[in-house]
């Protein structure tokens, strides 16, 4: 058993075997039946809205921001994170958990 266990972790088996066809149908299978909402990510863009070019965003931990509001120490702290003193701050976002609490702010630079 344990002979078994350690040919498929290890995948010993040779490519015209009746293994190896095994786990091209098992691929498949999760190719083909895999719900697309497993790779969305959740946040879809509103009607008529557009990605905007050269611009990034930014993770910042709750810990570091006290107030999502103040902007100025919303600056410092991702001119301290980027190493770039001419960035823009376009948008802050809280990312809350399901429990409720602050997870931290997603910053949109340029």
């Amino acid at each position: 058993m344990f002979n078994i266990f350690k040919k498929i972790l290890f995948w010993n088996y040779p490519r015209n075997t009746w293994q190896w066809d095994a786990l091209c149908v098992v691929i498949l299978i999760f190719i083909f039946l895999t719900p697309k909402s497993w790779f969305e990510n959740g946040e879809r863009l509103a009607a008529g809205q557009h990605q905007r070019p050269n611009v990034s965003t930014l993770m910042v931990g709750a810990e570091l921001i006290e107030n999502e509001r103040d902007t100025a120490r919303i600056l410092d702290r991702v001119r301290a994170l980027t190493g770039r003193s001419e960035v823009q701050i376009l948008e802050v976002r809280k990312r809350v958990a399901q429990n409720g609490t602050t997870v931290g702010y997603e910053v949109d630079i340029r």
